[in-house]
């Protein structure tokens, strides 16, 4: 049997990952020294208890996984007589998957018989999300490894996602904007528009001052690049902004009008440590990630 991994950095959750019957990854991420893995360390994510604590002055950062971890989750899954799919965050932004290639090296080994499909989205968080509520779809209707493979090649780059911080010194800190970009934002009220690119990288492509006129530009984005999307959800981020949020998802329905499925999605806390608190962002399915 093929079973599918997810991790909780494209914001899958317990729930998510019972409807579909996905194993749950957790990603780690650091507070006061310790390292906490959503999911397993505590059952249920509270965005304002988390979001709060980084507004009051606490830094939270990120850690990768250890093979060892790795193995702690494939083996059981092989030494079942099981295959395993991972659709997983973007490896271009982080280190994590050379511990979890460590790893499957020694799987290999050991279970030379299984098979092991790691599929690259190159996305995070909520396009990553959309990415694998499609995914999952296609595993409860019997699509095999290959086709589910093959589905997601042809698709990956119609998930696209554009997005901003209300407090940018979270990204300075994460290297995505520089100190002084992020500290005349502030002092301007300018928000940096980021998107993650074709090669599964984020960065700021360009600018926008206040809520109002950066939720809009956010829009202008979503209606360049805009396919299908009402035969997919439309998903919004919050960073324990549901205000905030509620007002991409109005101006969105003023746009584009109603038919459509808009969820708003709690960001996790190890995504949350990069950008900080009051960022929100739309991710869609997309003609293309970028205009041309």
């Amino acid at each position: 049997m093929l079973k599918i991994f997810v991790d909780t950095d494209c914001d899958v959750t317990p729930a998510i990952a019972k409807e579909y019957g996905f194993h749950l990854i957790s990603m780690p991420y650091v507070e006061d020294g310790k390292v906490i893995r959503p999911y397993e360390d505590w059952e249920t994510f509270e965005p304002h208890s988390f979001y709060e604590r980084l507004r009051s002055g606490k830094l939270a950062s990120t850690c990768a996984l250890s093979p060892t971890d790795y193995i702690n989750y494939f083996e059981p899954v092989f030494a079942a007589g099981d295959d395993i799919l991972y659709p997983h965050f973007s490896s271009a932004m982080t280190s994590t998957f050379n511990a979890m290639r460590l790893a499957l090296d020694e799987l290999k080994e050991r279970y030379p018989e299984r098979k092991f499909y790691g599929i690259d989205t190159k996305l995070i968080t909520i396009p990553a999300l959309l990415m694998i509520l499609e995914i999952g779809k296609l595993y409860k209707n019997g699509a095999t490894a290959e086709e589910i493979v093959d589905w997601c090649a042809k698709e990956e780059q119609h998930f696209a996602v554009y997005f901003f911080a209300d407090d940018l010194k979270f990204f300075a800190r994460s290297g995505r904007v520089s100190g002084i970009t992020a500290t005349m934002g502030n002092l301007l009220g300018l928000k940096p528009i980021i998107n993650i690119n074709t090669e599964g990288k984020m960065g700021s492509i360009g600018k926008a001052k206040g809520r109002k006129n950066s939720i809009e530009k956010l829009l202008d984005y979503v209606e360049a690049l805009q396919d299908d999307m009402k035969n997919y959800p439309v998903l919004v981020a919050s960073t324990d902004c549901d205000g905030l949020a509620q007002k991409v998802i109005d101006a969105f329905v003023a746009r584009f009008g109603e038919g459509y499925d808009i969820r708003v999605v709690p960001i996790n806390p190890t995504a949350g440590a990069h950008c900080g608190p009051d960022s929100t962002g739309i991710a869609f399915h997309a003609k293309a990630r970028e205009i041309a």
